[in-house]
């Protein structure tokens, strides 16, 4: 038994040290200029993109890979203080811990499963946390037009009626625009610094309203009024979205009940009879077992979700 236990504990100051190492000799940008950076300057000074409807991901596809470029525009979508290396460090620390739990508890197959479904709970809870702001965000929306197109018609440049939102709005509105108002006293163009807003909250709705303030900007006209038709259409979809929702909840919990009924019963009766599913990790074509009934559940959970998830 102290055989595999000190194997896990090498391996684990290995991996630790070897992640220590790369921290240590990879180069770090400075922070003051990365920190101007997030508001489209560098260290020289404001950078202007040639088409004025540039979103930050043309910024971000300068440096950083793929993958770097797309967890750094999820968490920022989350909101969670995190960069993306240690947003990655704290994934594959998980699994690790999930691969000795389940390597010390049973076997090392069981250890890969469990470290697989410990490494996912991150990545779970950053789609939950993207889901929840922009669907926050998006019921805010319709009072943020209202105030806004308040504010224009009281003589209110767009400036001035933004900062009005990050004073009477509450989160997670007033955090978006106050880093707007910031971009702006920075120097940044108003448009590029509400198409970056609108790429960092994901929302059809939020598109639209910056769409139209572009649109304004090139070939001005009454942004009061028209701001003030896209909030009506804004509250249209929010009640349609809101009926759709009260009709499919019964599907969805059911869907969510078949997904988790088996695993939960499996994690029970594993803890009251440990050597019950044994026999489905013997050597020989048993071993197929457990992992169809997981691609099916999976399927099955993915197919239900499709079915209630309408567009509007």
């Amino acid at each position: 038994m102290i055989g595999p236990i000190l194997f896990a504990v090498l391996v684990l100051l290995a991996v630790a040290f070897l992640f220590r190492a790369v921290w240590l000799f990879v180069p770090r940008r400075d922070l003051v200029t990365e920190r101007l950076q997030g508001y489209g300057m560098g260290g020289q000074g404001l950078t202007v993109p040639d088409d004025p409807y540039q979103l930050a991901s043309a910024r971000g596809a300068r440096r950083g890979s793929g993958w770097e470029r797309r967890l750094t525009l999820a968490l920022a979508q989350s909101d969670l203080r995190l960069r993306p290396a240690e947003f990655t460090r704290l994934v594959i620390g998980a699994g690790l811990l999930g691969f000795v739990i389940g390597t010390l508890r049973l076997n090392a197959v069981v250890g890969l499963g469990l470290g697989a479904l410990f490494a996912y709970l991150p990545l779970f809870y950053l789609r939950l946390a993207q889901q929840r702001r922009r669907r926050a965000f998006a019921n805010q929306l319709p009072d943020v037009l209202t105030l806004l197109v308040g504010a224009l018609r009281a003589g209110y440049g767009l400036s001035q009626s933004l900062q009005l939102l990050v004073e009477k709005m509450p989160e997670p509105a007033s955090t978006e625009f106050s880093r707007v108002t910031r971009a702006l006293n920075l120097g940044v163009p108003l448009q590029r610094a509400i198409s970056e807003m609108a790429e960092r909250v994901g929302s059809d709705d939020l598109d639209i309203v910056v769409t139209a303030i572009n649109v304004q900007y090139e070939t001005g006209g009454n942004l009061a009024q028209v701001l003030d038709t896209i909030g009506q259409t804004v509250r249209d979809r929010i009640r349609i979205l809101r009926e759709i929702r009260v009709l499919t909840a019964q599907q969805r919990l059911t869907g969510y009940i078949l997904a988790f009924l088996p695993v939960g019963l499996a994690v029970i009766i594993t803890i009251v009879n440990p050597a019950y599913f044994l026999p489905f990790f013997e050597p020989g074509v048993v071993r197929i077992l457990p992992a169809v009934a997981v691609v099916m559940l999976v399927i099955g959970f993915v197919i239900i979700q499709r079915i209630v998830n309408i567009e509007v």
